[in-house]
């Protein structure tokens, strides 16, 4: 694999915007990007940070599920097996010890792990410290101050706080499409968590307009405390799907759709 599929890619993102004269993020049109915004790219620097930070992967070797076998024909199918026992902050915990839960944990972890809560230092911490091995928090809380300080909140709009001005809301929410085990063992397992997700900052005036984004997640996943915990994880680009022509719609219907639809608790 190469860096840039490990770290997060440096592939161009083209933003489609609408031909009607109400751009729903400002009065003029902005031209195509070739690059992805800074605020598209917040999930793919936690990312990157936290990777080489979680560099270490767990004393077990995991042995491959699916080794000399080809998938089944229920390897996608929802079990219908309820995936935990509680919440904590919002965040699902009380994982099953076994591949099913395994998967329903990094499905959920990667929704804590790119969203607008990880910009906001109190949240932050209690998001590292729920679903981070114990051994790992302290380095990745450090690595994540630092990287989210006030020069880079800053550049994204945010106050110290991790929030946007008044009459803007900064929208980071990942929505997983499945998962697949690669590794397993009771005591470590590697998933892959395929997402979509929507990032940017919603109001009339932004000069982030919220966007989409495709990517699959790597999350080596620990048994800890008698729960699933990420001891590592990193992220490349898609697979990603031709982009329709559906008309972009305007800033607030944005902001009104992020504050009033909840999320969901993913399970395998």
């Amino acid at each position: 694999m190469s860096n840039d599929d490990q770290y997060g890619g440096t592939g161009q993102t083209r933003t489609r915007l609408p031909d009607s004269p109400a751009d729903p993020y400002g009065p003029t049109r902005r031209t195509p990007r070739t690059s992805r915004s800074l605020i598209t790219v917040v999930g793919v620097v936690v990312l990157l940070i936290a990777a080489i930070a979680f560099a270490n992967q767990g004393p077990d070797t995991p042995q491959s599920p699916t080794a000399d076998k080809p998938p089944t024909t229920t390897s996608t199918s929802p079990t219908g097996t309820d995936p935990v026992t509680g919440k904590t902050s919002g965040i699902p915990k009380g994982f099953a010890h076994d591949e099913q839960g395994a998967q329903s944990a990094a499905a959920n972890y990667a929704v804590a792990l790119v969203s607008a809560d990880i910009l906001k230092p109190q949240m932050r911490r209690q998001i590292v410290r729920q679903v981070i091995v114990a051994d790992k928090v302290s380095e990745l809380e450090t690595r994540l101050d630092q990287a989210y300080g006030k020069p880079f909140l800053d550049q994204a709009g945010l106050d110290a706080n991790g929030n946007a001005a008044q009459g803007l809301t900064y929208i980071s929410r990942t929505v997983p499409v499945g998962t697949k085990t690669t590794k397993y063992s009771d005591s470590s397992t590697s998933i892959d968590v395929w997402c979509t997700g929507v990032f940017g900052t919603a109001g009339v005036g932004s000069t982030n307009p919220v966007s989409n984004d495709w990517f699959t997640m790597t999350l080596t996943l620990r048994w800890a405390e008698n729960d699933w915990k990420v001891e590592s994880f990193a992220q490349k680009d898609g697979p990603a799907p031709v982009n329709t022509d559906r008309t972009a719609s305007t800033a607030e219907d944005i902001t009104k759709a992020a504050t009033e639809f909840g999320g969901f608790t993913y399970a395998r």
